[in-house]
Protein backbone atom coordinates (compact mmCIF):
# COMPACT_ATOMS: atom_id res chain seq x y z
CA UNK A 1 0.00 0.00 0.00
CA UNK A 2 2.79 2.34 0.74
CA UNK A 3 4.64 1.79 -2.44
CA UNK A 4 0.85 2.11 -4.36
CA UNK A 5 0.77 5.65 -2.84
CA UNK A 6 4.15 6.59 -3.10
CA UNK A 7 3.46 5.15 -7.02
CA UNK A 8 0.59 7.46 -7.38
CA UNK A 9 1.97 10.56 -5.75
CA UNK A 10 4.56 10.69 -8.36
CA UNK A 11 1.93 11.47 -11.06
CA UNK A 12 0.97 14.04 -9.32
CA UNK A 13 -1.74 12.49 -6.92
CA UNK A 14 -2.29 14.55 -3.69
CA UNK A 15 -1.43 12.20 -0.96
CA UNK A 16 -1.76 12.06 2.86
CA UNK A 17 -0.65 9.43 5.15
CA UNK A 18 -2.69 8.48 8.68
CA UNK A 19 -0.11 7.52 11.44
CA UNK A 20 -1.04 5.06 14.07
CA UNK A 21 -0.32 4.83 18.06
CA UNK A 22 2.30 2.53 19.88
CA UNK A 23 0.24 -0.52 19.00
CA UNK A 24 -0.03 0.09 15.60
CA UNK A 25 -3.87 0.89 15.71
CA UNK A 26 -5.15 4.09 13.47
CA UNK A 27 -7.48 6.51 15.33
CA UNK A 28 -10.62 7.48 13.38
CA UNK A 29 -10.91 11.03 14.38
CA UNK A 30 -7.33 11.44 12.42
CA UNK A 31 -8.63 9.68 9.43
CA UNK A 32 -11.06 12.39 9.51
CA UNK A 33 -8.72 15.33 10.03
CA UNK A 34 -6.33 14.23 7.50
CA UNK A 35 -9.41 14.13 4.32
CA UNK A 36 -9.11 17.14 2.03
CA UNK A 37 -11.77 18.42 0.19
CA UNK A 38 -13.34 15.70 -2.39
CA UNK A 39 -11.15 12.71 -1.29
CA UNK A 40 -10.98 10.06 -3.96
CA UNK A 41 -9.93 7.06 -2.07
CA UNK A 42 -9.15 5.73 1.32
CA UNK A 43 -7.08 2.85 1.97
CA UNK A 44 -6.57 1.02 5.10
CA UNK A 45 -5.27 -2.60 6.34
CA UNK A 46 -7.62 -4.68 7.86
CA UNK A 47 -4.94 -6.43 9.77
CA UNK A 48 -1.15 -5.28 9.96
CA UNK A 49 1.32 -8.29 8.74
CA UNK A 50 3.94 -7.53 11.31
CA UNK A 51 2.01 -6.78 15.00
CA UNK A 52 -1.02 -8.23 13.72
CA UNK A 53 -3.29 -5.03 14.83
CA UNK A 54 -6.58 -5.46 13.97
CA UNK A 55 -7.95 -2.23 12.54
CA UNK A 56 -11.25 0.01 12.62
CA UNK A 57 -12.22 -0.51 9.04
CA UNK A 58 -15.81 -0.28 9.44
CA UNK A 59 -15.43 3.43 11.22
CA UNK A 60 -13.40 4.52 9.13
CA UNK A 61 -15.05 3.61 5.67
CA UNK A 62 -18.18 5.48 7.65
CA UNK A 63 -16.18 8.29 7.64
CA UNK A 64 -14.47 8.69 5.05
CA UNK A 65 -17.78 7.65 2.77
CA UNK A 66 -19.26 10.72 4.48
CA UNK A 67 -17.09 12.65 2.58
CA UNK A 68 -17.39 11.38 -0.63
CA UNK A 69 -14.54 8.82 -1.14
CA UNK A 70 -13.99 5.34 -2.04
CA UNK A 71 -12.82 2.90 0.51
CA UNK A 72 -10.19 -0.03 0.25
CA UNK A 73 -8.86 -2.22 2.63
CA UNK A 74 -6.21 -4.53 2.44
CA UNK A 75 -7.53 -7.38 4.00
CA UNK A 76 -4.59 -10.23 2.90
CA UNK A 77 -3.24 -10.79 6.47
CA UNK A 78 -6.93 -11.16 7.91
CA UNK A 79 -8.95 -13.45 5.69
CA UNK A 80 -9.12 -16.76 7.05
CA UNK A 81 -7.89 -15.95 10.21
CA UNK A 82 -10.73 -13.88 11.21
CA UNK A 83 -14.16 -13.35 10.58
CA UNK A 84 -14.50 -11.01 7.27
CA UNK A 85 -17.75 -9.41 5.78
CA UNK A 86 -17.31 -6.83 3.17
CA UNK A 87 -20.97 -5.63 3.94
CA UNK A 88 -20.25 -4.79 7.51
CA UNK A 89 -17.04 -3.17 6.59
CA UNK A 90 -18.59 -0.86 4.46
CA UNK A 91 -15.73 -0.66 1.78
CA UNK A 92 -15.50 -0.60 -2.09
CA UNK A 93 -12.77 -2.69 -2.69
CA UNK A 94 -11.45 -5.84 -0.76
CA UNK A 95 -7.87 -7.70 -1.78
CA UNK A 96 -6.80 -10.65 -0.55
CA UNK A 97 -4.02 -13.28 -1.69
CA UNK A 98 -4.76 -17.11 -1.79
CA UNK A 99 -1.44 -18.20 -0.29
CA UNK A 100 -2.67 -16.58 3.06
CA UNK A 101 -5.41 -19.26 3.88
CA UNK A 102 -3.63 -22.18 1.93
CA UNK A 103 -4.53 -21.40 -1.84
CA UNK A 104 -0.99 -21.61 -4.19
CA UNK A 105 1.49 -18.81 -4.74
CA UNK A 106 0.75 -16.06 -7.22
CA UNK A 107 -3.03 -15.49 -7.44
CA UNK A 108 -5.35 -13.22 -5.00
CA UNK A 109 -8.67 -11.38 -5.27
CA UNK A 110 -10.18 -8.14 -5.59
CA UNK A 111 -13.49 -7.81 -4.43
CA UNK A 112 -15.10 -4.62 -6.11
CA UNK A 113 -18.54 -3.32 -4.61
CA UNK A 114 -21.55 -2.53 -7.03
CA UNK A 115 -21.50 0.37 -9.04
CA UNK A 116 -17.11 0.76 -7.42
CA UNK A 117 -15.01 1.90 -10.73
CA UNK A 118 -12.54 0.25 -11.76
CA UNK A 119 -9.99 1.13 -14.39
CA UNK A 120 -8.32 -1.96 -16.18
CA UNK A 121 -4.55 -2.03 -16.12
CA UNK A 122 -4.41 -4.75 -18.68
CA UNK A 123 -6.29 -4.04 -22.05
CA UNK A 124 -7.11 -6.58 -25.03
CA UNK A 125 -9.05 -9.07 -25.00
CA UNK A 126 -11.81 -7.83 -21.90
CA UNK A 127 -11.76 -10.42 -20.16
CA UNK A 128 -13.89 -10.27 -16.56
CA UNK A 129 -16.12 -8.01 -17.65
CA UNK A 130 -12.85 -5.45 -19.26
CA UNK A 131 -11.71 -5.27 -15.51
CA UNK A 132 -8.23 -7.21 -16.39
CA UNK A 133 -7.37 -8.94 -20.28
CA UNK A 134 -5.72 -11.98 -20.39
CA UNK A 135 -5.81 -15.45 -20.22
CA UNK A 136 -7.31 -16.62 -17.01
CA UNK A 137 -5.05 -18.66 -14.44
CA UNK A 138 -7.56 -21.42 -14.04
CA UNK A 139 -6.15 -23.48 -11.71
CA UNK A 140 -5.11 -20.24 -9.96
CA UNK A 141 -8.52 -18.98 -9.35
CA UNK A 142 -10.02 -23.20 -8.74
CA UNK A 143 -6.83 -23.58 -6.05
CA UNK A 144 -8.18 -20.12 -4.72
CA UNK A 145 -11.39 -20.69 -4.18
CA UNK A 146 -11.21 -24.64 -2.75
CA UNK A 147 -9.07 -23.32 -0.40
CA UNK A 148 -11.72 -20.19 0.50
CA UNK A 149 -14.13 -23.03 1.23
CA UNK A 150 -12.00 -25.09 3.21
CA UNK A 151 -10.84 -21.70 5.78
CA UNK A 152 -14.76 -20.56 5.34
CA UNK A 153 -15.68 -23.95 6.82
CA UNK A 154 -13.14 -24.20 9.49
CA UNK A 155 -12.86 -20.56 10.31
CA UNK A 156 -14.23 -20.91 13.67
CA UNK A 157 -12.54 -23.78 15.37
CA UNK A 158 -9.44 -22.93 13.65
CA UNK A 159 -9.31 -19.26 15.47
CA UNK A 160 -10.33 -20.48 18.56
CA UNK A 161 -7.51 -22.97 18.45
CA UNK A 162 -4.78 -20.80 17.17
CA UNK A 163 -5.49 -18.27 19.33
CA UNK A 164 -5.20 -20.85 22.40
CA UNK A 165 -2.26 -21.85 21.43
CA UNK A 166 -1.01 -18.35 20.71
CA UNK A 167 -1.77 -17.50 24.25
CA UNK A 168 0.15 -20.66 25.66
CA UNK A 169 2.80 -19.58 24.16
CA UNK A 170 2.50 -16.28 25.31
CA UNK A 171 1.86 -16.99 29.15
CA UNK A 172 5.43 -19.56 28.85
CA UNK A 173 7.97 -17.08 27.33
CA UNK A 174 7.10 -14.03 29.35
CA UNK A 175 7.30 -16.76 32.47
CA UNK A 176 10.80 -18.01 31.15
CA UNK A 177 12.58 -14.85 29.32
CA UNK A 178 13.06 -11.41 31.38
CA UNK A 179 13.27 -8.36 28.98
CA UNK A 180 10.56 -9.11 26.82
CA UNK A 181 7.74 -6.99 25.34
CA UNK A 182 5.06 -7.66 23.39
CA UNK A 183 4.02 -5.40 20.30
CA UNK A 184 0.83 -4.64 18.91
CA UNK A 185 -2.75 -4.03 20.08
CA UNK A 186 -3.30 -6.39 23.85
CA UNK A 187 -6.46 -7.28 22.35
CA UNK A 188 -6.84 -6.15 18.52
CA UNK A 189 -4.64 -8.30 16.61
CA UNK A 190 -4.91 -11.41 14.96
CA UNK A 191 -5.30 -15.13 16.29
CA UNK A 192 -2.32 -16.24 15.95
CA UNK A 193 0.40 -13.27 15.69
CA UNK A 194 2.51 -12.95 18.80
CA UNK A 195 5.35 -10.15 17.72
CA UNK A 196 7.77 -9.89 20.70
CA UNK A 197 10.74 -7.14 20.60
CA UNK A 198 13.55 -8.67 23.77
CA UNK A 199 16.06 -6.00 25.30
CA UNK A 200 20.09 -6.46 24.26
CA UNK A 201 19.53 -8.57 21.55
CA UNK A 202 19.56 -8.69 17.90
CA UNK A 203 16.12 -10.20 16.39
CA UNK A 204 18.33 -11.82 13.40
CA UNK A 205 20.82 -13.53 15.60
CA UNK A 206 17.73 -15.02 17.75
CA UNK A 207 15.89 -16.29 14.48
CA UNK A 208 19.38 -17.95 13.36
CA UNK A 209 19.64 -19.58 16.71
CA UNK A 210 16.13 -20.52 16.94
CA UNK A 211 16.21 -22.11 12.75
CA UNK A 212 18.98 -24.03 14.42
CA UNK A 213 16.53 -25.54 16.69
CA UNK A 214 14.42 -26.03 14.63
CA UNK A 215 11.85 -23.17 14.90
CA UNK A 216 10.80 -21.36 12.32
CA UNK A 217 10.33 -17.12 13.18
CA UNK A 218 10.40 -13.49 11.20
CA UNK A 219 12.27 -10.61 12.47
CA UNK A 220 9.82 -7.89 12.45
CA UNK A 221 13.08 -5.03 11.42
CA UNK A 222 14.70 -6.08 8.03
CA UNK A 223 18.75 -5.97 7.56
CA UNK A 224 19.72 -4.75 3.84
CA UNK A 225 23.91 -4.56 2.65
CA UNK A 226 24.61 -5.01 6.20
CA UNK A 227 22.76 -1.98 7.08
CA UNK A 228 20.16 -2.18 10.07
CA UNK A 229 16.74 -0.35 8.97
CA UNK A 230 13.49 -1.01 10.90
CA UNK A 231 10.69 -1.44 8.70
CA UNK A 232 8.25 1.63 8.40
CA UNK A 233 5.89 0.01 10.74
CA UNK A 234 8.10 -0.47 13.60
CA UNK A 235 8.87 3.15 12.49
CA UNK A 236 5.57 4.59 12.48
CA UNK A 237 4.82 2.68 15.91
CA UNK A 238 7.96 5.00 17.54
CA UNK A 239 10.01 2.43 18.38
CA UNK A 240 13.42 3.01 18.84
CA UNK A 241 16.71 1.41 17.78
CA UNK A 242 16.67 -1.31 20.33
CA UNK A 243 13.34 -2.23 20.65
CA UNK A 244 13.39 -2.69 16.54
CA UNK A 245 16.29 -4.76 16.43
CA UNK A 246 15.12 -6.70 19.00
CA UNK A 247 12.17 -7.72 17.51
CA UNK A 248 10.39 -11.29 16.70
CA UNK A 249 7.39 -12.64 15.00
CA UNK A 250 6.56 -15.77 15.63
CA UNK A 251 2.93 -16.94 14.15
CA UNK A 252 0.78 -19.68 15.26
CA UNK A 253 -1.11 -21.43 12.69
CA UNK A 254 -3.80 -24.25 12.23
CA UNK A 255 -1.40 -27.14 11.85
CA UNK A 256 0.95 -26.13 14.92
CA UNK A 257 0.55 -28.47 18.11
CA UNK A 258 0.83 -27.90 21.78
CA UNK A 259 3.77 -30.15 21.90
CA UNK A 260 6.01 -27.19 19.19
CA UNK A 261 4.71 -24.69 21.30
CA UNK A 262 5.99 -26.13 25.14
CA UNK A 263 9.20 -26.43 22.47
CA UNK A 264 9.63 -23.10 22.10
CA UNK A 265 9.10 -22.09 25.28
CA UNK A 266 11.85 -24.90 26.43
CA UNK A 267 14.09 -24.01 23.99
CA UNK A 268 13.65 -19.82 24.09
CA UNK A 269 14.77 -18.64 26.87
CA UNK A 270 18.30 -20.12 26.88
CA UNK A 271 18.79 -18.45 23.42
CA UNK A 272 18.13 -15.24 24.81
CA UNK A 273 20.19 -15.67 28.11
CA UNK A 274 23.02 -17.34 25.87
CA UNK A 275 22.80 -14.01 23.49
CA UNK A 276 22.82 -11.46 26.21
CA UNK A 277 26.24 -12.80 27.52
CA UNK A 278 27.99 -11.41 23.65
CA UNK A 279 25.66 -7.87 22.62
CA UNK A 280 25.88 -7.13 20.03
CA UNK A 281 28.01 -3.89 18.98
CA UNK A 282 25.58 -1.53 18.23
CA UNK A 283 25.28 -2.40 22.07
CA UNK A 284 28.72 -1.71 22.66
CA UNK A 285 29.28 -5.69 22.90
Amino acid sequence: MAESAAWLERRGWKVRRVGVDETGLVDPADVRKALRPKPALVSVMLANHEVGTIQPVAEVARIAKAAGALVHTDATQAVGKIPVDVKALGVDYLSLSGHKFGGPKGVGALWVGRGAPVTPLLHGGGQEGGRRSGTYNTPGIAGLGVAAAFAARELAAAEERVRGLRDRLDRGIRSGAQGLRVNGHPDLRLPGHLHVSFDLIEGEALMMRLDLAGIAVSTGPACSAGEYEPSAGLKAMGFDEVRARGAVRITVGAHNTAAEIDRVIEVLPGIVADLRRSPPAWLGG
